[in-house]
């Protein structure tokens, strides 16, 4: 095999990719790698992602964006060694469906607003799912089978917080919702009331079930006000870690140890940090 080249073109890349996997004398870790093996790093990559354009470090996200296609070559390549499919196929794939969901652009549906093409990509979605059912009970998949659920289609390997919201979202289609965000709270204010009795009991089981509970309507309330849990959770967390930077940086300065300092006097500087950093 003639050496592969760095290059611009998707070509190259897959190029590269098979002589990693070439045998005897491709890379010994690429070589042992499967899809249950390399799955982890490609959610890793994805988040990687979101975290260069968190930053907004453009140099970056090339690099993180390059990072995650390669886990989409990789995983093409080990199918195609197995004769499953080809990289060409996800591509084919993809392409297919994007023309099918967006019949206002590539077809003659109508959809002038961002609703109307969610609903509009829902329906279609439905279809999909029916036919691909079909295809699956044609393959002879089991799990294909089982009578279909509302909630099928929300992957178990979702950010917890996520998959909650993605679960609320399907029920919500078929009437299973609240209508008034306040009754949601309310339900948030029940929730705590039922840890602190579970804490009573003693039962670290009952208090883990609670808190599960008080998270599942957390992300249910913000699913009413449109706010992404995910998203607003790790904003939640940038900021502490921010504020908690600044009482580390002050105790640095001062050539004392943080360990064993007064909760007091860490309060104290993370009320400054709120005022100084937000």
């Amino acid at each position: 095999m003639s050496s592969p080249k760095a290059g611009k073109n998707i070509e190259d890349l897959i190029a590269i990719m098979e002589a990693l996997r070439t045998p005897v004398t491709g890379c010994p870790w690429d070589l042992e790698q499967s899809f249950e093996s390399i799955a982890p790093y490609t959610i890793e990559e994805a988040y990687e992602v979101i975290d260069a354009i968190e930053r907004r470090d453009m140099v970056d996200l090339k690099d993180e964006l390059g990072d995650l296609l390669l886990q989409v070559v990789f995983h093409a390549r080990m199918a195609e060694e197995a004769r499953l499919f080809a990289f060409p196929d996800v591509v084919e794939a993809i392409t297919k469906k994007l023309i099918r969901r967006h019949p206002h652009v590539f077809g003659s549906r109508d959809a002038q607003s961002p609703q109307a093409v969610k609903t509009l990509w829902d329906d279609i979605k439905a279809e999909e799912k029916a036919e691909k059912r079909a295809a699956r009970l044609a393959a002879g998949y089991k799990d294909a089978e089982a009578p279909a659920s509302v909630l099928d289609g929300v992957p178990e390997a979702l950010p917890a917080l996520t998959r909650a919201e993605k679960i609320q979202t399907k029920a919500s289609k078929v009437g299973f919702d609240w209508n008034d965000p306040l009754v949601v709270l309310e339900k948030i204010e029940e929730e705590a009331s039922e840890i602190k009795d579970a804490m009573a009991s003693g039962s670290s089981a009952a208090v883990n079930e609670e808190i599960g509970d008080l998270l599942f309507a957390v992300v249910n309330l913000a699913r009413h006000l449109k706010v992404d849990p995910e998203q607003s959770l790790r904003a939640a967390n940038m900021k502490f870690t921010r504020r908690f930077n600044y009482i580390e940086k002050d105790f640095q300065s001062k050539n004392q140890p943080l360990k064993g300092a007064t909760l007091e006097a860490m309060e104290a500087l993370w009320q400054e940090a709120k005022v100084k950093l937000g």
